[in-house]
């Protein structure tokens, strides 16, 4: 192995546009001639890039809800892409692909259950498709803090990639992995990518044309001029998937010819982060700072506040407390009743990711973590107050708040998933929420027209009523 070390992290993501209540993704007609925008990236990268095998390549992440529909709709192509890190996993003993949080929620804005159901359903759904232990995750938005760190090391994870703003320290040198202290002694190692370089890929299309140029005048000279030249260094780049065919034409091609080709004849090792630490573990410590992202200066406040990366996003901070309202009421039910059937109310939910990946029916896993003896009437009981949480979980996905305005797909999805969640929770308490909730949701409002979250969360709440009335 070289002791100059290059690679590409590709965060591989869609945001979850099911239908609660369908469970299908509607007709997009911005996706035309695709009948949606999973079908249109698809065939515009995700394809292209599983046939240039660049998942052997490069290192990278997939949304556990963007994986599981391309299984369904493209099984072959989901194959390949799974055999393609386990070739890695078979010949180094360590694979390429990173696991990642199940809904792409922002952790830091997440209690602590909350983080550990998210983590623990990420790294299952890794486990359940690649067939091994992830060594490392990738956070969605690079959204950090110390207690995220924690749980990450608390299930196996051994390192994650930051933004270089993410680190606490006046001298950074991004060439080495960095150790982060955390609680009784544990630690977990942090990767920080190259920000000029990765921002010269993501949003500078002439830097991309030719792999060949691109890794004479870019990669070479910043990994020898870059580090202290007495220890080995490692140039990591970073950036969303899609920009690979999707958001930047025939770059699935560039990215082939740069890990295929072009640097085939430079004393460098084309690795990814779990395979260089074998041989190059940290030796320096480092602090991060709390509550900070890869894609807003201002912190995680993108996703709860608002800021002026999006103009005009006071709505942000409202939807966030409608959100938080229906979190504290589902919360409250599933305490107070499933309390009555076990004392260990949130192992129960963190382990219902068997249920979400079908590895068992969900009567024979109630009927295991409860216990025999529940009648029909209890199981159901159970039943909703389950699919309450994970309707919670999904709710709490980031792209509800990245976008400029409320009439976008993604926050009315938001809406929509917790409506299924209050519909849930109503059916086990009885009661009706939405006189404390109209507050809240009529101040959500779009800048572009009408629509406010009452609109949405009644269409979505009374669907619910009428398809279990057809049932």
């Amino acid at each position: 192995m070289s002791d100059l070390g290059f690679c590409v992290h590709g965060h591989f993501y869609q945001p979850s546009r099911e239908d609660p209540i369908t469970g299908e993704i509607p007709e997009e007609r911005g996706a035309f001639p695709y009948k949606n925008w999973n079908e249109l990236i698809f065939s515009h990268c995700y394809l292209p890039n599983t046939e240039l095998d660049n998942f052997k390549k490069i290192s990278f992440n997939f949304g556990p809800t963007l994986l599981n529909w391309m299984e369904k709709k493209y099984p072959e192509i989901y194959t390949r892409i799974i055999n393609q890190e386990h070739e890695n996993f078979e010949k180094f003993g360590v694979g390429n692909a990173l696991a990642q949080p199940y809904h792409h929620t922002i952790l830091p804005l997440a209690n602590k259950e909350d983080k550990i159901t998210q983590i623990q359903w990420g790294i299952e759904d890794y486990k359940h498709r690649f067939g091994h232990q992830p060594s490392g995750a990738w956070l969605p938005e690079t959204a950090v803090d110390m207690e995220t760190l924690e749980v990450l090391v608390e299930f196996g994870i051994e390192f994650t990639i930051l933004a270089p703003w993410q680190a606490d320290a006046e001298i950074l040198d991004i060439t080495q992995p960095y150790w982060v202290k955390l609680s009784d002694k544990k630690r977990i190692t942090v990767f920080f990518y190259h920000q000029e370089l990765s921002t010269q890929i993501s949003f500078n299309p002439m830097t991309t044309i030719n792999a060949d140029i691109f890794a004479n005048n870019f990669v070479m000279p910043n990994l020898i001029h870059n580090g202290d030249p007495k220890k080995s260094k490692y140039l990591l780049l970073a950036s969303d998937g899609e920009l690979y065919g999707h958001h930047q034409p025939f770059r699935d091609k560039f990215l082939a010819q740069l890990m295929n080709g072009s640097l085939s004849n430079k004393n460098i090792s084309q690795i990814f982060p779990g395979l260089w630490l074998k041989e190059n573990p940290p030796t320096e410590y480092i602090k991060i700072k709390d509550k900070t992202s890869w894609s807003c200066y201002h912190g995680v406040k993108r996703w709860s506040t608002g800021c002026d990366c999006t103009p005009n996003s006071e709505w942000k901070n409202y939807l966030r407390k409608f959100i938080d309202k229906v979190s504290e009421i589902v919360n409250e039910v599933y305490q107070t009743e499933m309390s009555k059937y076990t004392a260990n109310i949130w192992e129960l939910r963190h382990r219902f990711i068997d249920v979400i990946l079908d590895r068992k029916p969900k009567v024979t896993f109630i009927r295991q973590m409860i216990g025999p003896g529940l009648n029909i009437s209890e199981e159901l009981k159970i039943d909703n107050l389950l699919s309450a949480q994970y309707e919670r979980q999904r709710m709490y996905t980031s792209c509800g708040w990245f976008f400029e305005d409320f009439d976008r797909i993604e926050p009315q999805n938001v809406i929509a998933y917790a409506a299924q969640a209050i519909y849930w929770t109503q059916q086990v308490s009885g009661k009706d929420y939405l006189p404390e909730l109209l507050p809240l949701l009529r101040v959500v409002h779009s800048h572009n027209n009408k629509l406010n979250g009452e609109d949405v969360y009644r269409r979505f709440f009374e669907r619910s009523n009428i398809m279990v009335q057809d049932a």
